[in-house]
């Protein structure tokens, strides 16, 4: 299949910092009468059309929703296919990532991961951690209230041993405190396949993201979709609370 050409966003309006929960792998299989593993498989083909062509629009970060805090729920049988499908990513892509200057984030505690998937992310974090162009920030294990709560105690201990006057605390102190301090502010938050719910994703960071939410199921969102997402968000006015 040829790729799609990619429409350029004017500079004016391109969002700094995009953030997409992936939704719909497992709708896309079941339409198509398939394992929803196939699902999970033509997710990460989506994962590069779509990382690629943010790169190719000159996006600074991106966010990738991938794997939730809340879901080790799932059978044990697709966590043990999504764990392995990561891999594969990381081998398969890597090289690339390293060659366009791109740098790595996780969000969330991998570490939970079994130890040869935590092993690839520690590599694959390292080799990147010198690039200085677009952020690519996977979300593994990751939970919006935990990052919150996380934060409220690293500052209660601080205030608590007499490093940090409570009244000082303010939201960018909070702010300070959350995994994406060193990331440019959310400007745009994209979910697929319909629904319209963020998920524990990303609750602080989406005070003044501008949300989209498209029909699309995720194996499906492409270089184009992005495109068109990106589009609307240029068409939006962002008062933050004024006129």
């Amino acid at each position: 299949m040829a790729t799609a050409a990619i429409p350029q966003a004017a500079p004016a309006v391109l969002p700094r910092h995009v953030a997409i929960i992936m939704d719909g792998n497992g709708r896309w299989a079941a339409a198509r009468r398939l394992p929803r593993a196939m699902g999970h498989r033509a997710g990460v083909e989506a994962v590069r059309s779509v990382t690629r062509a943010a790169r190719a629009m000159g996006i600074e970060a991106l966010t990738l929703y991938a794997f939730s805090s809340e879901n080790w729920r799932r059978p044990a049988e697709e966590i043990g296919g999504l764990m392995k499908l990561l891999k594969l990513f990381i081998r398969n892509d890597l090289a690339e990532l390293v060659r366009e200057d791109v740098r790595l984030r996780v969000l969330g505690d991998y570490r939970r991961f079994p130890e040869d998937v935590v092993a690839l992310i520690d590599d694959a974090l390292a080799r990147t951690v010198d690039n200085r162009g677009p952020i690519l920030a996977i979300a593994l294990n990751y939970g919006a209230q935990a990052e919150l709560v996380a934060a409220a105690q690293s500052l209660a201990a601080r205030a608590a041993a007499g490093a940090l006057d409570p009244m000082a605390i303010d939201a960018e102190a909070i702010d300070a405190e959350l995994e994406t301090h060193d990331l440019p502010p959310l400007d745009l938050l994209i979910r697929t396949s319909g629904e319209q719910r963020l998920s524990n994703f990303l609750l602080w960071q989406a005070a003044y993201a501008e949300l989209l939410f498209v029909d699309t199921l995720w194996p499906d969102f492409d270089a184009e979709a992005l495109a068109a997402a990106v589009e609307a968000f240029g068409r939006r006015q962002r008062r933050y609370g004024g006129l």
